[in-house]
């Protein structure tokens, strides 16, 4: 199967020689790399310049195709006649050797595949289970042998009763599912929702949808509308042995009062993109678990360092709440 690489990057020329290095390694080099450029700087241009790898093509775009969404569909639009596979990664990850073997065996393997991710090796918090100690699920989440521990806002959630008790990556009816990934031991899962950092599409998909203009700009969640949207082609897969280093590089980030916001509305758009009309019990989880991670950005003005960050995603997130009652987003 040729598969085509599309990284999609803004003002990250560092982090994305990093990658390509890591790219240059594969046991399986893609047959086309395509670097979609929305920088406002030349820095990445001459980055790319400079240092030569095989099969990529650069493009530089301007403000009409900038944003993530935008750069996306505009390198979709550049992919070869002949390629079967388009994969996506965030410009600030580093791959395994044998990543893209994995992601292509996947593909290989069932014909019904429609999208396939991997998952980060450093953001993996999945430990073996202790033989004979017992965990409370209140704190703890147990599957298949491994255990992980929950954040604070997933343990307020399971003393709320507001926890999804469907499988990570799996959108319960009111949308707030785990998000935590599986244990980095070999298996392949069925879910919903592939990370945007790494996911990769049968090219037939893209030939139907394209990546949503309602995300503008940062695009929060258009991974997950995407993955959503693709259902209706086939099965999306995680393989824990399709691996990367994921390292959330903070250059090209929205402020937080426009994440906060975008967490509030896309969340709310994503949501309705599975579930168009979800029960009143499921609209009332959705708002509860909305209002319950607000006041928790709240506190987090006097329980963290970061004071300022806090309130400011705590004024977007209330600012985006208060929006859908005048002006929900119109799902396209």
């Amino acid at each position: 199967m040729k598969f085509s690489l599309i990284i999609c990057t803004y003002m990250r020329s560092k982090a994305v020689l990093t990658l390509l290095e890591s790219v240059k390694k594969q046991v399986l080099y893609p047959n086309e790399i395509i670097i979609i450029d929305g920088s406002t700087d030349n820095k990445t241009t001459r980055i790319i310049e400079e240092n030569k790898f095989e099969n990529l093509t650069y493009y530089k775009v301007n403000e009409a195709d900038r944003g993530l969404t935008k750069q996306r569909n505009f390198g979709i639009s550049k992919v070869s006649e002949n390629i079967d596979i388009v994969s996506f990664l965030d410009d600030d990850t580093v791959l395994t050797d044998s990543y893209f073997k994995e992601i292509v065996k996947t593909f290989k393997g069932d014909p019904t595949i429609t999208g396939v991710g991997g998952q980060s090796i450093n953001e993996n918090r999945w430990k073996k289970k202790e033989f004979n100690k017992k965990y409370n699920s209140k704190f703890y989440y147990e599957l298949d042998g491994y255990i992980i521990k929950e954040s604070q806002r997933n343990v307020i959630r399971n003393f709320f009763g507001l926890q999804s008790d469907q499988l990570p990556g799996i959108m319960p009816e009111f949308s707030n599912g785990r998000t935590y990934g599986y244990p980095l031991n070999g298996e392949i899962h069925k879910v919903d929702l592939l990370i945007g950092m790494s996911f990769s599409f049968h090219k037939k998909v893209f030939k139907s949808i394209s990546f949503s203009t309602y995300f503008e700009g940062y695009g929060l969640y258009e991974d997950a509308d995407y993955s959503l949207r693709a259902l209706k082609f086939g099965d999306n897969l995680i393989n824990t042995n399709a691996q990367l280093y994921h390292y959330h590089n903070p250059e090209g980030r929205p402020n937080k009062y426009k994440y906060g916001k975008m967490v509030i509305r896309n969340g709310w758009y994503v949501w309705r993109i599975k579930y168009p009309n979800p029960s009143l019990k499921a609209r009332f989880k959705w708002n509860a678990i909305a209002f319950l991670l607000t006041i928790i950005r709240l506190v987090n003005v006097i329980s963290t360092t970061k004071r300022k960050e806090a309130f400011t995603e705590f004024v977007g997130r209330n600012v985006g709440w208060i929006s859908l009652i005048f002006n929900k987003p119109k799902l396209m």
